[in-house]
């Protein structure tokens, strides 16, 4: 029997584009001897639609924005919306086995659709809500990290409300706290989205006024003078890591153009580090996952500076799986396929699931 594998994309984000070309690249790869696979695309205004059975790989991103060619269904009747009449493949017994979310940035990768998942008890690949939730909010998962003694950049982080009733005190704070260079981001947002480097207070207030677009809070943190590099984590209870890998920008920093679009910085795969700064770097991110209690996967983001001290930069729950994406070019590197990859992420996914099935519900 194959194994019935929703895939779940778009989303109320301004990363739906990220998510479409997660989405083509996941379906490529994906073994259709082995997985039948449903497409649930997500409007950019949030509606549900369900496409017909994939039958091979999808060219086109637009093909996957199913707005003509599918039927509008309700979230919380993912399963009997997805197969409501017997036929000669299906029958009313028909249930999707596992949920692929392949979701970037708010209504997505925050928990809110992990904790519809969970509401309706349909076993899902990645994160949980928790670790989803905290990974997404960049200031909720640094405040959990400084409580865990991971060491990480200084940063501090306001509301909209707070920057609208005292903008010269709050540029004022940060100068004083952090200094310059300093980064501005939102704090509920990936992909380089909304963030800007800041050499000086009129390049702070310009970046203010762009983070706060994109969310109600934003964080600022510290330049760090270190080489960027990542690690891919892998797992649920026992999470292993992968090789590391470097970014080596051609740009000031690693935007939303160099991740998707031209492909021109430079990424380092294994990074050229020593074992004991590979051990560290391990240690930390195994620590940081655990930390957030993740599940699935995660790909975690560091400084290494000149000195060889490892500072926590971030992790990201749900890294994109495009052409240029680190995360699945780590595990090849370490020995796992792409498509392999994608099966073991499914298998953990409704591992997880069935450990949970262990919990009682009544007294």
């Amino acid at each position: 029997m194959k194994i019935k594998l929703g895939l779940l994309y778009g989303g109320k984000s301004a990363e739906h584009q990220v998510s479409l070309q997660t989405a083509k690249a996941v379906i490529k790869a994906l073994d259709l001897t082995k997985y039948e696979v449903h497409p649930i695309y997500i409007s950019e205004t949030g509606e549900w639609v369900r496409g017909a059975q994939l039958e091979g790989p999808v060219e086109d991103v637009k093909k996957l924005q199913l707005k003509e060619d599918g039927e509008t269904i309700s979230p919380v009747a993912l399963n009997s919306e997805l197969f409501p009449v017997p036929s000669n493949n299906h029958t009313n017994d028909d249930k999707i086995d596992v949920v692929f979310p392949l979701l970037h940035g708010p209504n997505g990768e925050d928990g809110t659709v992990q904790g519809l998942l969970e509401l309706m008890n349909i076993p899902y690949v990645g994160n949980g809500v928790l670790a989803s939730a905290a990974g997404m909010d960049k200031v909720m998962m640094k405040n959990i990290y400084e409580q865990a003694g991971i060491k990480q950049a200084k940063y501090v982080w306001y509301l909209r409300g707070d920057w609208e009733k005292d903008a010269e005190g709050v540029y004022a704070n940060v100068e004083e706290k952090l200094g310059y260079p300093c980064f501005v981001k939102p704090a509920n947002l990936g992909s380089s989205v909304g963030i800007s480097k800041c050499k000086d207070l009129d390049s702070l207030e310009k970046a203010f006024e762009l983070a706060f677009e994109y969310d109600r809070k934003i964080i600022i943190e510290e330049g760090i003078d270190g080489r960027e590099v990542e690690i891919g984590v892998l797992g649920n209870d026992d999470p292993e890591c992968s090789v590391v890998g470097e970014i080596v920008p051609d740009t000031d920093f690693y935007d939303y153009k160099a991740k998707y679009e031209d492909g021109s910085t430079g990424l380092i795969i294994p990074a050229d580090i020593t074992d004991e700064e590979y051990e560290d770097i391990k240690r930390v991110a195994i620590q940081s996952f655990k930390a957030l209690d993740c599940s699935g996967l995660v790909r975690a983001d560091f400084f290494l500076t000149k000195d060889g001290e490892v500072l926590m930069n971030e992790v990201n729950t749900m890294p994109g799986f495009t052409p240029f994406s680190m995360f699945p070019m780590l595990w090849q590197e370490s020995g796992l396929p792409y498509s392999k990859l994608i099966e073991k992420l499914v298998e953990l996914g409704v591992e997880r699931h069935k450990e949970k099935q262990k919990i009682k519900h009544t007294f």
